[in-house]
């Protein structure tokens, strides 16, 4: 069989990184050629393997639906907002998320609390976890939708499978009883599982009132708050300062 034989069977199989490295090698004139079989096989091996991972993870960033494009290493220290290195440095890990712990992340309008979350969703992301990002009132939305056509329970499940999911401007507006109902569904089917974000405005001692339910606050907030990591960021608006450096 020809290399190009060899190529476009390698294509029909999807093996499309085994392929490129085949043709890397093929132009390399001479430079493998003195490897031995199993090490040239190893080689197209990893190339196949790293292919898959930069597809898993470019899928799972666009399934994730950020607000913003954020990254770890872009985070401003700079700015004071009682934000530490090592606090980041110990989530982006995500071993918080192997143990189904959750982040409550508070702070400020302008503060940077988006832009952290979705940084850190995007490096559960590289690391092949599931992750979805929701603005509360739209995500109480699509599941008002979801009940109008038959697919709230499916989209609960689908919900409940997710590594990570990032609600934020939580207690930004006042929840219905519906609304209400709709979350403690959410956090009771995730609950010690898998891991949930929220971002606030509204500091943490504040939630309670903004649920505005007595009983069913009491078991949202259970379910969040128990085994949760919690930053407090403070200071003015990090929009404001940067338009006054401009």
């Amino acid at each position: 069989m020809s290399t190009t034989q060899t190529l476009a069977r390698l294509k029909d199989l999807k093996l499309g990184g085994m392929a490129a490295a085949l043709e890397h090698q093929q132009n390399q004139l001479g430079t493998y050629d003195e490897l031995p079989f199993a090490e040239r096989l190893e080689l197209l091996l990893d190339r196949e393997f790293q292919t898959r991972e930069h597809r898993k993870q470019d899928r799972l960033v666009r399934q994730a639906r950020f607000k913003l494009r954020a990254s770890i290493q872009d985070i401003d220290y700079q700015h004071p907002r009682n934000l530490k290195k090592a606090q980041v440095a110990q989530l982006a890990q995500t071993d918080w998320l192997e143990r189904g712990q959750n982040l409550l992340i508070t702070g400020p309008c302008g503060s940077g609390k988006t832009y952290l979350g979705c940084a850190l969703g995007h490096q559960a992301c590289l690391n092949g976890l599931s992750t979805r990002y929701y603005r509360i009132s739209r995500l109480l939305l699509e599941l008002t939708q979801a009940k109008a056509d038959g697919t709230y329970q499916k989209t609960l499940n689908q919900l409940a499978k997710v590594k990570l999911l990032i609600l934020d401007d939580w207690g930004l507006e006042a929840l219905k009883p519906a609304h209400r109902n709709d979350l403690m569904e959410i956090m009771d089917d995730r609950h010690g599982t898998h891991s949930t974000m929220i971002i606030s405005q509204l500091p943490t001692d504040q939630w309670y009132a903004a649920i505005g339910d007595n009983t069913l606050a009491d078991a949202i907030l259970d379910r969040l708050m128990h085994n949760a990591h919690r930053w407090a960021l403070k200071g003015e608006s990090m929009r404001k300062r940067l338009q006054e450096i401009d």
